[in-house]
């Protein structure tokens, strides 16, 4: 008697194993074969990765000195190349860079309405804006706070001190203050 008569189950197994490998070896020959032809395996990859990183630097060599008239730019017109420039146009540059400029959102609000305060606060970027109210002849802080973020900033407050009511934003780090605004509440 046969082996396949018997036991028709494992025969067909052992047919679907042999199929497999034949199949699979015959694959991973052909890919093989593929990689080969195509230079794809791990060294050529290594070297081109190399290849590609590596850079070229020149010998460093001495440079001779300016060989043609030396320029200032930036001078006035009228002044001379001899004479020092004045400090105080940067001085002023730099004070309206710094400057806080604050607006309110509303002229009038019932007692406890929102007033809306928002600014530019140019060069200011991360300040912590400190809010200050007019009271008694002088600026009391206002436990409110705002926080500039892309150079603008924006908060709001309520009161019930009916009447005009004065508000200024002053970062304590730089000592700036912005401008008042003034918001009639009643």
């Amino acid at each position: 008697m046969a082996l396949h008569d018997d036991r028709p189950v494992l025969t067909g197994l052992l047919a679907l194993v042999g199929v497999g490998l034949a199949v699979g070896l015959v694959l991973g020959g052909g890919a093989l074969a593929v990689t080969r032809v195509l230079g794809v395996d791990g060294s050529s990859a290594t070297t081109a990765a190399t290849d590609a990183g590596s850079l070229y630097l020149p010998r460093p060599s001495e440079t001779g000195g300016p060989s043609g008239p030396l320029l200032t730019l930036g001078a006035d017109p009228g002044q001379s190349a001899s004479q020092e420039p004045t400090q105080e146009p940067t001085k002023k540059k730099k004070k309206a860079e710094k400057q806080i400029s604050l607006s309110a959102g509303q002229t009038q609000v019932a007692p406890m309405g929102q007033i809306d305060l928002t600014g530019v606060y140019p060069g200011g970027e991360g300040s912590v804006l400190q809010v200050q109210k007019f009271v008694s002849g002088g600026w009391q802080d206002f436990p409110v706070t705002a926080v500039v973020s892309n150079e603008t900033f924006a908060t709001y407050v309520q009161t019930s001190a009916q009447g005009v009511n004065r508000f200024r934003v002053v970062d304590n780090d730089s000592e700036t203050a912005s401008n008042e605004v003034k918001v009639t509440v009643g």
